[in-house]
């Protein structure tokens, strides 16, 4: 395991990488990623996991330009170019997703496998009604409930944070209204480029995810040719954290086949 920063577009970008193999990049979402998150052990153990910290997250830098998930889209491509993956696999969850559904219009000859869990990033109901419940708008622990299958459970404590953890927690929350907030969750242009994507793509949701629902996440997958999905029980938002070994039991063959 190594975490190195590198920089990209003039921005220091923090990035972990562990393990060995065909590569693979995975785009956190708005939680942002820390190496003990359980996710890492299994597929560090068969692919060169290569975990990023979005500009804005953890230790990377937030240049005043960026303000879009997109523009983080073409930074992660520089990415692959400078560690010289001409193809990966992808995962990209909540909005890593949205990121990750950018770059594979943008790029579709760059991916091998995709994976999207519980993605942001498109419109697909009427104008007048949000697709995604407003997070901004709700008590912490309403949000909660819509996270977790079981919030209680994954309630964290702040007090045990030290000062630095805390920093990080803030600055990502506020990375993430930069980046969502107008329009909410979506970018109106993603869906009419959505039927470039050429890999083979698996969205994942949890089953108890109550931000996004699962007409949303099945409305979604229409837009990618040949797209599929699959659910993880007892997950909410974060199955990958709430359900590793099941999202493992999930993911690990899709990529693999």
């Amino acid at each position: 395991m190594k975490t190195s920063t590198v920089k990209l577009a003039g921005i220091d970008v923090e990035v972990f990488e562990a393990g060995s193999g065909a590569p693979l990049l995975w785009l956190h979402g708005a939680n942002g990623f820390a190496p003990a998150h359980p996710f890492v052990e299994p597929f560090a153990a068969r692919r060169r996991l290569v975990v990023p910290s979005h500009p804005g997250f953890g230790k990377s830098g937030l240049p005043l330009w960026l303000d879009r998930p997109d523009d983080i889209a073409i930074i992660y491509l520089e990415l692959l170019d400078r560690l010289g993956f001409a193809k990966a696999d992808l995962v990209g969850c909540s909005l890593g997703g949205w990121i990750a559904a950018e770059m594979a219009s943008m790029a579709p000859e760059r991916f091998s496998k995709i994976v999207l869990v519980g993605p942001g990033g498109v419109k697909v109901g009427p104008g007048d009604k949000l697709d995604i419940p407003d997070i901004w708008a709700m008590p912490q622990e309403e949000v909660n409930k819509l996270l977790f299958h079981d919030p209680a459970k994954m309630a964290m404590d702040p007090s045990k944070l030290s000062d630095e953890q805390l920093s990080i927690l803030l600055r990502n929350r506020e990375t993430t209204a930069l980046l969502t907030w107008e329009p909410w969750m979506h970018n109106p242009k993603l869906k009419h480029r959505l039927h470039r994507v050429r890999a083979p793509t698996l969205f994942v949701r949890g089953v108890s995810d109550g931000l996004m629902s699962a007409a949303y996440v099945d409305a979604y997958a229409k837009l990618i040719p040949g797209a599929r999905t699959a659910t993880i029980a007892a997950a909410g938002h974060a199955p990958h954290i709430e359900q590793p070994a099941a999202f493992a039991a999930t993911v690990l063959p899709f990529l693999d086949g």
